[in-house]
Formats: structure tokens, sequence, C-alpha cells
């Protein structure tokens, strides 16, 4: 029979391990997009487009990038990249939207799976191996972790990158988004914010 020492003790065991549970939980991650309307120190306020408002609490020591455009010909081997497609009847996938990442971002998303950003496509994380010529266009084969996809690179296809932009561009009405994470508490966090100048549209 358990006496009282023990039932106190089994239950700070069960209280630090639903504590522990709590803390490995998989945070949610949310797109936030739109246009600055207020930065007040770290607090990001962003007016999205169904005309609602999104605060983001940025770290400290956030970074802010832009989106340079590129074309296909700037894909190299060795490129790490995100590929946003549908796919189509004979099984190939179409790319949408191609993302040159930074050497520093290598290995971020790795993988393949469903594209938020549009219904019935997908997002192919990985490392160019190789672009050819084909019938239709250039063809792009992408490795990554336990695979790999070969995707048809039609002409309207975009590709960008992330170039360096400063905190001042992020004045009222820029265009931007944002990757936050969602906290417990329903508060949104994110260390980096992308956003639009000269004219070059945000990602999907």
């Amino acid at each position: 029979m358990l006496n009282r020492r023990h039932l106190i003790g089994l239950a700070i065991c069960l209280t630090a391990g639903a504590a522990a549970v709590q803390a490995q939980a998989p945070t949610t991650t949310v797109r936030v997009k739109g246009t600055v309307d207020k930065l007040d120190g770290t607090m990001l306020a962003v007016k999205t487009a169904d005309g609602s408002d999104s605060m983001v609490k940025l770290a400290d020591n956030y970074t802010v990038r832009t989106v340079v455009k590129l074309t296909s010909a700037d894909i190299k081997s060795g490129d790490y990249l995100g590929v946003g497609a549908k796919p189509q009847p004979d099984g190939t996938l179409r790319a949408i939207q191609i993302t040159i990442f930074p050497e520093a971002q290598r290995g971020v998303g790795e993988g393949h799976g469903p594209w938020s950003a549009l219904p019935e496509s997908t997002m192919t994380n990985g490392t160019a191996s190789s672009q050819v010529e084909s019938v239709d266009g250039p063809t792009l084969t992408i490795n990554y972790k336990g695979g790999d996809k070969k995707l048809v690179i039609p002409a309207d296809a975009r590709v960008i990158t992330y170039g360096p932009a400063e905190k001042t561009d992020l004045m009222a009405g820029a265009p931007v988004l944002v990757t936050a994470a969602k906290q417990a508490d329903g508060t949104l966090t994110s260390a980096a914010v992308t956003v639009s100048k000269n004219g070059v549209a945000l990602p999907m």
C-alpha cells in the first residue's frame, strides 16, 4: 500500500513529467503576410490582406532580409533550394516558385511535403544535383534525406533568393512576410522579417 510520502513523491513525478511533455510540445508555425502598420521597438504590427491586425514580437537581435529576383539560369548544381510545385497528371512536378537559399540556410526544412501557399501543391527542399534541358524545357533533380524529386521548370516559374535589408525598411505600408512561432499563450514571435523592396513581390 502506498503511504502519504509515496503519494506525494508520485504527485511530484507526475507534475514534473507533465511539465516536461508540455515543454517538448511542438510549436505551431504561422505565416503572417501583409503590410507594416507600425514597428514599436521589437513589436511589429502587420495589417493582413483580410484587414485584420497581427502582432509579432521580434527577437532583440532580429534580422531583416529582402527578396531578390533571379532566373533559372542562376541555379547551379549544389545549390540548396526550396521548390513549390504542382503535381502533373503524368506524375511529374511543375515548379511554380524556386528559392535559392543563402548558404547559411542550407538544410532548412529539408524534405518533401505539402505546400501551404497553394492547394494540392508540394514543397521540396534539398540540394540541386543536376539541371538539364529537355523537350519541355529545363528539368531539375533535387536530392534530400530519404529521396529525390525531378521537377520541370517552365518559363514562368519564379526564381528568387534573399538579400540583406535594413530595419529602417520596415516603414509603414511596406509589404512584409514573417514566419512566426505561435506560443502557448497565443503570442507570435520571430527572429526574422522579409520585406519587399524595389517592387519585387514577396514569396508566395
